[in-house]
């Protein structure tokens, strides 16, 4: 059975194929027909499945005429109108005979390609490759073709005009800085100067006379080409660049990308992000060195620290009440003081003053990129590319509808009857989606208590413990081995999310592939968000508020106790939270996934081979270019690449109150997965289809919101996570020398152990060696002997006020000063600003001088016609109503 795969494979050009002369210096390498002068420009893979009665059969036939006539087929089907020369009947009998299953799929195959012929591509067919039972066709789109698709598509290409930059002071600073920065550029030498940029219009074959026809084998590039035939074929599947194989090397990570040729080989999509990627990358090393600068001075404030200094001093001796029922017992104070130290490392001053600069950083970037996408639609000639320009892009979706059950198919050669759904067709794929998404989340909840259920039992079984070892450092190793169970369900859980969002929105049956990838990546953003973070926003406002006192504690599923902070506060979990997820997705989920699983499909593909290594290096050699690239990855869109960096860049800016050196564990990360992205895009996968965008789409409005949403959290870590605000409070409202001294024992509340509840007292009271009568817990209650025990104190009000105000006033500064970095910066440059005011006006000085050039000609022409009729009235002159005597007769 011979079908076609829905497989295209784009071919990236060769060079140096021509002698001077002008002859083919290697007629058969693949970017070529074999007349070696016609460029391949797409190539469909097939494959050929024959049953084995065939294929035994095929030996007692090699010899015989059937054959012969096969092969000259195929040898002739290099032209145009020989692709499909018209075959025997009888031959075609005996064919159908032998396979009759094959001919739904054979004929469905050829009817494509002779669609293909009469939309003016010309075809070649290549059957003896060396990959067994694979078949390829290739496609080459002459001029005219070109031309008619260019104007079709509305592209703008190059004109005869080139237009100089002006002498602006703005160009002299530029060209100083790129100067300066020249170590760091790629070493790729540009085929014209970089400050000379060609007018571009509009192509139109009926004014082929304003654009730069010179060289008309490079008036449309690679990346144009491409796209020609992809609006053509309108589907298709393509290989992997040979453009600067630099630009995927780690060991030039501190060297800018070379987005001008990516966008030339990849498309602007493509080119987007990598462009995005690099700006984020470069605006993360500032962040980077502030988040490190406060780290510093928390280490070299640490010993300054006096609430730490309190809890470290073993004069104080204050006993504290029992972590969990019946096996903790009391405990000392003074055992937490490395916690403590640790604590002040991420919770002092500096924090709230890198809180405020990363939230200005986060509008910073926005508006940074926002310029640098304007610069490159400029540069790229996109300026007017919009909905209107791109509606020849926007591809329906077509679909079968039976019975609710919504299957879209994605990959269809042919076109298919759409049909129109209403409101009450959809309906039952809303509410699946919705109650699905519910779900989804509601187990996501669900998962984190099951965690939290597996903390609160384990430091009961360990403190319950009989071996030392185990009774040594409970709360780390409670801390660590939660953090990474959290990470592995994470990481689980995102393909499962990704499986399941995709599911939903084809369930959706969008109109559009654009609302299809809007769909997609909302819901997925959705479920990996809450995936993500559920853990983190647990630790960091709702773990230890929701514990009661001693003696009336809070407990769930029967016995189990909510557990407490750390008396320095549960800032310190949070910040292992984030360490070990973030880097443990870095690591594991963008890094090692993206570079194992790969080489883990080679090394399966190369078990399954019977090949030895030599005949397989001896068959790679021999092997065209696009059967190598047959056995390349599919790509399957930018949506998994923008994720992994929107999640990271919700974990720095989130809660980077809590984890300053998270700038610098993303910039690391960041400066590995250029390289890998890249290296992944040009050697791993086949190149993907050339599209055209005019900015990062959805991801954009994704990223302004966690800007916004970052301020508020923030503000809620600083106020109501961290000791910050009681620090303060206790500083400036109940401090005798308005300093800290006294703070920690400000705010430990008092309990009498009689009132422990029954069965919950400790099961070794004299643990500490004395009998205790009263410990302490870290809260603003009043104590036991006042008129109302137990109860919330003046001191816990007066805070929460402070905090409530804090949020508040956080919030607003941090937003006014956003808006006014927002409103103070302007989108577009001033000097492309300028620079396209100018183009216009060159533009229609280009069109008025050709339009005059046209009546001058026209004059000229009618000059010369009067000149030329005196000459011949002498010769002959005209007879009086010779015309009309001519007409009567």
């Amino acid at each position: 059975m011979i079908h076609m795969i829905l497989l295209f494979v784009f071919l990236q050009p060769m060079k140096k194929l021509y002698l001077d002369d002008g002859s083919s210096l290697h007629p058969h390498l693949g970017p070529y027909f074999s007349d070696g002068q016609r460029r391949v420009d797409y190539v469909l893979a097939y494959e050929i499945e024959k049953p084995s009665s065939i294929r035994h059969r095929s030996s007692r036939f090699s010899g015989n005429k059937f054959i012969q006539r096969l092969r000259r087929s195929f040898n002739r089907s290099s032209s145009r109108a020989a692709l499909h020369p018209k075959a025997d009947p009888e031959i075609a009998a005996q064919e159908q005979r032998t396979d009759y299953h094959e001919d739904d799929k054979r004929f469905r195959r050829e009817e494509f390609e002779e669609n293909l012929l009469e939309m003016g591509l010309e075809l070649e067919k290549d059957e003896r490759s060396k990959i067994p039972e694979m078949g390829f066709v290739k496609i080459h789109a002459p001029w005219n073709v070109l031309c008619r698709e260019a104007e079709f598509m509305k592209l703008k290409m190059p004109t005869k005009k080139v237009l100089n930059p002006s002498t602006h002071h703005q160009f002299n600073v530029r060209q100083f800085i790129h100067k300066v920065t020249a170590p760091l550029h790629p070493k790729i030498e540009p085929s014209r100067p970089q400050n000379v940029k060609s007018l571009c219009h509009p192509f139109s074959r009926e004014k082929q006379h304003l654009f730069d026809l010179s060289d008309r084998d490079r008036f449309f590039d690679s990346k144009t080409r491409s796209s020609i035939v992809y609006q053509i074929l309108k589907r298709t599947r393509c290989t992997k660049a040979k453009y600067s194989m630099e630009w995927a090397c780690y060991s030039v990570f501190y060297k800018y990308q070379p987005i001008g040729l990516i966008r030339k080989y990849f498309g602007e999509k493509i080119g987007l992000y990598f462009a995005w990627l690099g700006v984020y990358t470069q605006m993360l090393i500032p962040a980077a060195i502030i988040g490190v600068i406060v780290f510093l001075y928390g280490c070299a404030t640490v010993d300054d620290n006096i609430p730490s200094m309190e809890i470290c001093d073993p004069r104080n001796n204050i006993t504290m009440c029992p972590l969990c029922d019946h096996a903790c017992s009391y405990w000392e104070l003074v055992t937490a003081c490395g916690t403590a130290r640790a604590s002040h490392l991420f919770d002092n001053a500096a924090t709230v003053i890198f809180s405020i600069f990363m939230a200005l950083w986060a509008v910073l970037f926005m508006e940074h990129w926002k310029r640098r996408q304007m610069r490159l639609n400029y540069t790229w000639d996109l300026t007017g590319f919009g909905e209107e320009d791109s509606t020849h892009t926007a591809h329906w979706r077509c679909c079968y509808i039976s019975d609710l059950l919504f299957i879209s198919f994605f990959h269809f050669h042919f076109m298919c009857l759409c049909v129109k759904l209403t409101c009450t067709d959809r309906m039952p794929a809303y509410l699946t989606t919705m109650v699905t998404m519910c779900f989804l989340i509601v187990l996501t909840f669900a998962i984190v208590f099951g965690v939290i259920l597996y903390r609160i039992s384990i430091k009961a079984a360990l403190h319950m413990s009989n071996y030392p070892a185990a009774r040594s450092n409970i709360r780390a190793t409670v801390k660590t081995t939660a953090a990474i169970i959290n990470l592995i369900i994470i990481i689980i859980l995102d393909e499962i999310y990704g499986s399941i969002a995709r599911w939903l929105t084809t369930l959706e049956v969008p109109k559009t592939d654009k609302s299809f990838e809007e769909r997609l990546i909302f819901k997925a953003f959705i479920l990996k968000f809450a995936n993500a973070f559920t853990p983190i926003v647990y630790l960091a406002f709702f773990r230890g508020r929701l514990v009661g006192r001693p003696g009336k504690y809070l407990y769930v599923v029967g016995s189990y106790r909510m557990e407490e902070c750390a008396h320095a506060g549960c800032l310190m979990e949070l910040c292992i939270q984030l360490c070990i997820t973030m880097l443990g997705k870095q690591l594991i989920q963008n890094n090692l996934f993206e570079i194992g699983i790969p080489k883990l499909k080679k090394l399966l593909r190369r078990r399954k081979s019977d090949l030895d290594s030599k005949q397989e290096e001896e068959l790679n050699r021999t092997m065209q270019r696009y059967e190598k690239d047959h056995f390349l990855g599919p790509f399957v869109g930018l949506s998994p690449e923008y994720m992994e960096m929107i999640i990271q860049f919700g974990m720095v800016t989130l809660f980077v109150a809590s984890f300053p050196l998270a700038p610098l564990f993303a910039l690391l990360n960041n400066i590995i997965e250029i390289r890998l992205d890249a290296k992944k895009f040009v050697t791993e996968l086949r190149r993907p289809i050339a599209v055209k965008a005019k900015d990062i789409g959805i991801w954009y409005n994704i990223l302004r919101g966690l800007s916004k949403v970052a301020v508020i959290v923030n503000a809620f870590v600083i106020s109501f996570t961290s000791d910050f605000i009681p620090r303060l409070v206790y500083q400036h409202m109940f401090s005798p020398d308005g300093t800290l001294h006294g703070f920690v024992n400000h705010s430990l509340s008092y309990f009498n152990v009689t009132d422990f509840q029954p069965g919950t007292e400790p099961v070794e009271p004299m643990h500490l060696g004395y009998k205790v009568e009263i410990c302490r817990y870290k809260d603003y209650r009043e104590p036991p002997w006042s008129s109302t025990p137990y109860q919330l104190s003046k001191d816990f009000w007066a805070i929460l006020a402070a905090r409530l105000a804090f949020v508040i006033v956080f919030q607003n500064v941090v937003m006014l000063m956003s808006d006014f970095v927002d409103w103070l910066i302007p989108d577009i440059p001033k000097d492309i600003s300028v620079q396209m005011h100018k183009e216009k006006i060159l533009m229609v000085e280009v069109f008025m001088k050709e339009e005059q050039g046209k009546r001058l000609a026209a004059q000229d022409n009618q000059n010369q016609d009067k000149c030329a009729s005196p000459s011949s009235d002498n010769q002959s002159p005209p007879q009086p109503r010779s015309r009309p005597i001519s007409h009567a007769n």
